[in-house]
C-alpha cells in the first residue's frame, strides 16, 4: 500500500512515496480509502524532525486531515458502513502513522460524514483546524458582546476562529496584511489591524482596556499578550509555556487531547451545510508531488489549503 512520509527527517526533499503494510481496524475503529489529505505546518514540522517522535520507527507518515470512503469497519461501529463519504482527524504520531496514505485505520469517534455537497478536497481542510478553532473557542469562554482578537487571520485556524466566533456574538478583531483584509472581513472580522510582531499595540489603540482574549494563530504568543486585558485568556496553539502575568490565563489547545470529540467534529459538519463555515482550498496536489506542496506551504502567502489527491 502506498503512503508518503520521511525515513529521515529533513527538508521536503526527504518525502518519498512509501510502500507499507495495509492497516485493518480493530474493535470501535474504520478504515478510510483516502481520497483527500490536507498539508498543514504540523505536517511540515512532523518531516522536519520537529515533533517529538520518541519511541515511533520510521517511517514517519504526515497528515491530521483525511477525507475519503469507508473500506472497512471494525466490532461494535455503528457510527459508520462501508461506502459512507466521510472526514477524519488523524494523529500522525502513533505507530499507525498519518493521513498521507491510501488506506487509514483510525478511531470511529474520530469520524464524520463529509457536508452535503462538498467534495472530499474540501472536506479534508475541515477537521483539524475547525476543531482546533471549536476548542480555543470554547477554551477562552468569551461571552456574547466581548472582543476577541485574531491573530493569523488569514488562516484555516484564524479563519474559522472568526466564523464560529460570530455564531458565539462575539465582536471580533482581526489581523491581516493589506493584501488580506478583504479576505477577513468577508469571514466576518468587525475591525481589521494590520500583522506583525506588534499587532497588540494596535489592537489596544481599538480597546485601550484591552480584549477579552485572543485566539492566536500566528504564534505571537507572549508579544500579543498587552493586548489583553487584565484576567483575560490567551489561546495558545504550539504548547506555549510562558506567564503573560496581570492575571490572564493561558489556554494551551491540545487537538489531539480531542480527536474522538465526535459531536464537536459533526457539529462543524452541520455548520458548513448551514454556511456558517467556508471551506477554502488553494491547490490540489498529486500525492506523489508531497515534497513540492511542502515547499509551497513552506515559502508562505498560501490562502486556503494545499490538499494532496490519492486517488490517482
Amino acid at each position: 500500500m502506498r503512503a508518503v512520509g520521511v525515513t529521515e527527517v529533513g527538508g521536503p526533499e526527504k518525502l518519498r512515496v512509501l510502500d507499507v503494510a495495509e492497516p485493518h481496524p480493530e474493535a470501535g475503529e474504520v478504515r478510510i480509502r483516502v481520497h483527500a489529505a490536507t498539508v498543514n505546518p504540523t505536517d511540515t514540522a512532523l518531516r522536519a524532525g520537529q515533533h517529538r517522535i520518541d519511541g515511533l520507527a520510521p517511517p514517519y507518515i504526515p497528515g491530521m486531515d483525511a477525507a475519503g470512503v469507508i473500506s472497512e469497519v471494525g466490532d461494535g461501529v455503528t457510527t459508520s458502513q462501508v461506502g459512507d463519504r466521510v472526514m477524519a482527524v488523524v494523529v500522525p504520531i502513533d505507530s499507525r502513522g498519518g493521513a498521507y496514505a491510501d488506506e487509514i485505520v483510525v478511531p470511529a469517534n474520530s469520524v464524520v460524514p463529509v457536508p452535503e455537497g462538498v467534495d472530499f478536497a474540501a472536506a479534508s481542510t475541515l477537521p483539524m483546524n475547525g476543531l482546533t478553532a471549536h476548542l480555543a473557542l470554547e477554551q477562552l469562554g468569551l461571552s456574547p458582546g466581548e472582543t476577541l482578537a485574531v491573530t493569523g487571520a488569514a488562516g484555516s485556524f484564524g479563519g474559522y476562529v472568526i466564523q464560529l466566533a460570530k455564531t458565539k456574538g462575539l465582536h471580533v478583531i482581526a489581523d491581516a496584511s493589506a493584501a488580506d483584509e478583504n479576505l477577513v472581513r468577508e469571514l466576518g472580522a468587525d475591525q481589521v489591524v494590520r500583522r506583525g510582531n506588534d499587532v497588540a499595540e494596535r489592537i489596544r489603540e481599538l480597546v485601550p482596556e484591552g480584549v477579552a482574549g485572543v485566539a492566536d494563530g500566528a504564534v505571537l504568543n507572549g508579544e500579543v499578550a498587552p493586548a489583553i486585558r487584565d484576567g483575560g485568556g490567551l489561546a495558545v496553539v504550539r504548547g506555549w509555556n510562558g506567564d503573560p502575568g496581570r492575571g490572564i490565563t493561558v489556554h494551551r489547545v491540545m487537538v489531539v487531547e480531542s480527536v474522538e470529540d465526535r459531536a464537536a467534529l459533526d457539529g462543524l459538519r452541520k455548520q458548513v451545510e448551514q454556511g456558517v463555515l467556508s471551506l477554502r482550498v488553494a491547490k490540489v496536489f498529486p500525492a506523489d508531488q508531497a515534497a513540492e506542496a511542502h515547499r509551497v506551504l513552506e515559502a508562505g502567502g498560501t490562502r486556503g489549503r494545499l490538499v494532496l489527491d490519492f486517488t490517482s
